[in-house]
């Protein structure tokens, strides 16, 4: 059996362990501040040590979930015999042929590897936040825009449904949608009919009136948009994707679903209130002027002006989005039981605080250097966009 790590073993092995990711960065930044002047305000990020240091942490972890596989030293849901609660740094106890010798970071209370828990758990993380945040954006977008262009009744409507649902504590609103006896009442299929519709209603608008003049680009492009978008949409929504590529598990679709329709009244009330400003300006009625469509306006016109704040918000949403996964795990309200997101993690290792903090401590610091990250991330990119 082999001795025990100290410390600077142990964070010498993970560093290896990390080497994936250390190349993967080194690249990124590299070829970033190579052609930052080309990039746009993706490329002035590089100006910002603040936005820098925020993009690096959060490239991170983007890089740890993408090469989990190689970066784990163990099965994260396997339990091996006499590790349970172990310090960090110490030996197997029957160590199998070819098994990696060490937990890096001890083991939990089931005895599972800290460390390879850690790393897969922010695959879990990713894999819901930034895109239940993106759908959250094109329902806010799809409906904020005409909210605020044409107002009247239908903006009087959405702004009261909106009110609505942001007038609902966010904690308890979640754990009444993530229970798992909310799936009998097909609530959460109700509601994913209703808000996965969205990107297919504002990419096919975004196509249509970006090439209205063109009937074969405009044909060729909504086609696709139709075509691929409500395929996913079938799959996705009520898992009738006959080649079964767009599935989301029940519990997944439960957490994904609460995300999106949680965080859409405020990406609404966010565009609603920069299209109200922005409608008045000179381009907006020079564009009307030349006959432009409203939904060409909107689109083309009012949205790319008001990316700066939308970019920034979109970090922070994807932080908050983060934080609230966390909790929801915490609650065990999470994707499964055994899944090793951060929030699971950390209410499993809490319980052990006083004689083994590893369990809760890591992944604690793990989900707070990502939503640090993204907060610093808005920063930078919000401090570079009021250069414009």
């Amino acid at each position: 059996m082999e001795d025990a790590l100290s410390w600077g073993s142990i964070l010498l092995r993970i560093a290896a362990q990390l080497l994936p990711v250390w190349v993967a960065l080194i690249v990124t930044f590299a070829l970033s501040m190579q052609f930052k002047r080309r990039l746009g305000l993706y490329g002035r990020i590089f100006d910002s040590p603040v936005g820098m240091t925020g993009f690096g942490l959060v490239m991170f972890w983007v890089f740890t979930a993408l090469f989990a596989d190689w970066i784990i030293t163990h099965d994260p849901l396997a339990q091996l015999s006499g590790m349970k609660n172990i310090i960090p740094g110490s030996p197997l106890k029957d160590p199998a042929e070819g098994a990696y010798p060490w937990y890096l970071l001890g083991g939990d209370h089931l005895a599972r590897d800290v460390f390879s828990r850690v790393v897969m758990g922010a695959r879990e993380v990713l894999k819901i936040a930034p895109a239940a945040t993106v759908v959250a954006f094109m329902v806010g977008i799809t409906l904020g825009l005409p909210a605020g262009y044409l107002g009247g009744r239908l903006d009087t409507t959405i702004s009261f449904l909106s009110n609505l649902v942001l007038a609902f504590p966010v904690i308890l609103l979640f754990y009444l949608l993530v229970t798992p006896e909310i799936r009998v009442t097909g609530i959460p299929i109700a509601l994913a009919a209703i808000l996965f519709i969205f990107p297919v209603i504002f990419l096919t608008i975004l196509f249509n009136s970006r090439f209205f003049t063109t009937p074969a680009k405009r044909n060729l492009y909504v086609g696709l948009t139709l075509l691929f978008g409500l395929w996913a949409y079938s799959g996705l929504a009520f898992n009738a994707d006959p080649l079964g590529i767009w599935s989301m598990d029940p519990n997944m679709l439960n957490v994904f679903v609460s995300v999106v329709f949680v965080n859409s009244p405020g990406v609404f009330r966010i565009v609603r209130g920069m299209v109200m400003d922005i409608k008045t300006r000179d381009y907006v009625a020079a564009g009307q002027t030349r006959g432009e469509g409203p939904w060409y306006i909107m689109l083309w016109e009012i949205l790319p002006n008001a990316r700066g704040p939308l970019i920034v918000d979109f970090c922070l949403r994807i932080g908050y989005t983060t934080i609230l996964l966390g909790t929801l795990g915490f609650f065990g309200l999470g994707v499964t039981p055994e899944s090793p997101d951060w929030g699971s993690t950390i209410n499993y290792g809490r319980r052990l605080l006083a004689i083994a903090p590893h369990p809760a401590v890591v992944p604690a610091i793990a989900l707070m250097s990502l939503v640090l990250g993204l907060n610093l991330l808005a920063d930078g990119l919000r401090e570079e966009s009021m250069k414009d």
